[in-house]
C-alpha cells in the first residue's frame, strides 16, 4: 500500500532557480486565528523541478476541466483589478454588477 497525504489546500509556491517548492497546508484542529476559525498549518513540501511542476499545473488543470465538465465544480469570473469596475455586459439588461455569495471562512483559499 502507498501512504496518502491529505491537504486542505497550497499555501505558498516558491521559485528558486530551476527547482519550485509547493507547501501543503492542513487545517489546525487545536490552534485557531484571531477570528477563531481554524489556523492554516504546513503539514508537507513537495519539491519539483520547474519542467516537473508545469507537467503537474496541465494534469490538474485537466482533472479540474473535468470536474467543471461534470458540474461538481463551478469556476468563479476572474477577478476585477483594483481600480476598474467589476460590469459585465448582458445582451438583454445591459450593464450588471456580479455578486459572489458569502463564503465559509473554512473554505480553502485555493477555490476562492
Amino acid at each position: 500500500m502507498h501512504a496518502e497525504l491529505y491537504t486542505d489546500g497550497v499555501d505558498e509556491i516558491t521559485v528558486g532557480g530551476s527547482i519550485v517548492r509547493v507547501d501543503l497546508v492542513t487545517l489546525s484542529p487545536t490552534e485557531r486565528d484571531a477570528n477563531n476559525a481554524p489556523r492554516r498549518v504546513l503539514c508537507q513540501r513537495l519539491i519539483f523541478s520547474v519542467e516537473a511542476f508545469a507537467n503537474s499545473v496541465d494534469v490538474m488543470q485537466n482533472a479540474l476541466q473535468g470536474l467543471v465538465d461534470a458540474g461538481v465544480v463551478r469556476r468563479n469570473q476572474p477577478r476585477t483589478p483594483p481600480g476598474s469596475s467589476p460590469t459585465t455586459l448582458s445582451a438583454e439588461r445591459g450593464p450588471t454588477t456580479p455578486t459572489t455569495p458569502p463564503r465559509s471562512p473554512n473554505v480553502s483559499s485555493n477555490f476562492r
